[in-house]
């Protein structure tokens, strides 16, 4: 009998894929050599002694520096890893439907549609990144001269910093397009379609080990610490895993075939929608917008008027992993996110139109608009649950420290940062894990290995 893995086998028996699988891991590996690669002009006591702080400053920097893969923590040229692009991402799908011209677009052709977002989409992301470099270097600086530390950038534009603040502008802006580029390439030459996506999980995936060795510091609670940790990522996998493989089936009646001068009878089927279309974009969706205000706000706090720098202090404050309004907000909008992108894709496969142009009908629903409408109705129901998943294990790890501080288990600053990202986090990772798995089955499939069954 064969394992759920026997398809494994295969995957060095193919040339290509083999040649595939090597470019990807040596892209990953020249990306994570990029991540240990300072800004020049970086203060590293400072920064060093900023990370270990206790005061909120230390879960919204241990959460950037758990989404950008460890570079916060170095300050690297990576450090604000691809999320520019995906921000760019989100402003152009946003834009699209309010538009009717760019909506006409992508309607009437969409390949070209795709070709015309991408291109704007790199376009878009140069200025995000630059946005927010200088956010970061504002919130590094800021948190810094809060907790009585010294300034972790040397950076204005004034007479005597323009000139190096220039060039670590350009430094940051250069390693995030760096970023993006090998997430192409492996898109391209490695692994089809999970560049950027790998390129993320690599980061996270690159902190567990030392996440565990940060619980175990804990001399009082930490293998209880690591054991609940433990606990969580079985349960959230296991969790991840079936949602993903939720479906609704809807009926279909397929016209039947002529065979000589005879008509087949109409054949039954079946269209199965998912539960959760959108995977773990939502979640990334969402870290890269609720870092915006902290980013805005970082310009805010140097202003002469005390009501707006204490404005901008509060939201500093408040944006943060461990407060109560940011787990609310996070866990609205991965909610609101998901059903917006779950929109769009859906809007995108038009099945109305395709199961028309095949003949096929859903029974007591009329060809066409009206079907799209049905299955639209349909998609939403069932996304609910899936958002609602998706919000809950956002929101996870927080609840958890919550828990943890009720049964009398006082978790410290760093292991409260662990818990309240690594539900998050691991949300990402078993997602790309499953595309990845699904990416490479499809390959194995392409090339002749059908009995290659990998978990889906």
């Amino acid at each position: 009998m064969k394992t759920a893995f026997s398809g494994l086998r295969y995957l060095w028996a193919s040339q290509d894929i083999r040649r595939k699988l090597i470019v990807t891991l040596i892209i990953l590996v020249i990306f994570r050599l990029a991540a240990n690669v300072p800004v020049p002009g970086i203060n590293g006591a400072a920064l060093k002694s900023l990370l270990q702080g206790a005061n909120s400053s230390g879960s919204f920097l241990a959460f950037l520096d758990l989404l950008s893969g460890g570079t916060i923590s170095h300050f690297s040229l990576l450090s604000m890893g691809v999320y520019p692009y995906i921000t760019a991402q989100i402003i152009l799908n946003l834009l699209t439907p309010i538009f009717p011209a760019l909506q006409r677009k992508m309607e009437e052709d969409p390949r070209e549609g795709r070709k015309w977002q991408e291109k704007w989409t790199y376009y878009l992301a140069i200025p995000m990144a630059a946005l927010s470099a200088v956010g970061q270097i504002n919130i590094f600086n800021s948190y810094s001269a809060n907790t009585g530390g010294s300034q972790i950038v040397a950076f204005g534009f004034t007479s005597a910093l323009w000139l190096p603040s220039l060039a670590i502008l350009v430094t940051m802006v250069g390693g995030t397009m760096y970023a993006i580029w090998l997430g192409e390439l492996i898109s391209e030459y490695g692994i089809r379609g999970q560049g950027l996506s790998l390129i993320i999980f690599s980061g996270i995936v690159a902190r567990m080990p030392s996440q565990f060795g940060t619980l175990l510091a804990d001399k009082q609670h930490g293998w209880i610490l690591v054991i609940s940790m433990v606990l969580v990522m079985i349960a959230v996998i296991y969790a991840i895993v079936y949602v993903q493989q939720g479906r609704r089936y809807v009926p279909v009646m397929y016209p039947g075939r002529r065979v000589g001068n005879r008509m087949s009878m109409p054949v039954k089927g079946t269209l199965p929608l998912m539960v959760n279309l959108a995977g773990m974009i939502p979640l990334i969706f969402a870290s890269a917008i609720l870092q915006f205000p902290a980013i805005i706000s970082s310009y805010l706090s140097g202003s002469k008027f005390t009501g707006l720098a204490n404005f901008a202090t509060w939201i500093q404050s408040t944006f943060v992993p461990s407060s109560w309004i940011y787990e609310l907000l996070y866990f609205l909008m991965v909610v609101a996110f998901t059903f917006f992108y779950t929109d769009v894709m859906f809007s995108q496969q038009n099945y109305g139109e395709n199961l028309k142009k095949v003949g096929a009908q859903i029974p007591g629903v009329n060809r066409g608009a009206p079907t799209q409408k049905y299955l639209t109705k349909v998609q939403r129901r069932i996304t609910l649950v899936g958002a609602l998943f998706l919000g809950v294990v956002s929101v996870l790890g927080y609840l958890i420290n919550l828990l943890l501080k009720a049964i009398g288990i006082g978790a410290t600053s760093s292991s409260t940062s662990i818990f309240l990202v690594s539900a998050a986090g691991l949300l990402i990772v078993v997602g790309v894990v499953r595309d990845t798995f699904l990416n490479i089955d499809a390959e194995l499939k392409l090339h002749g290995y059908d009995d290659a069954h990998l978990v889906r």
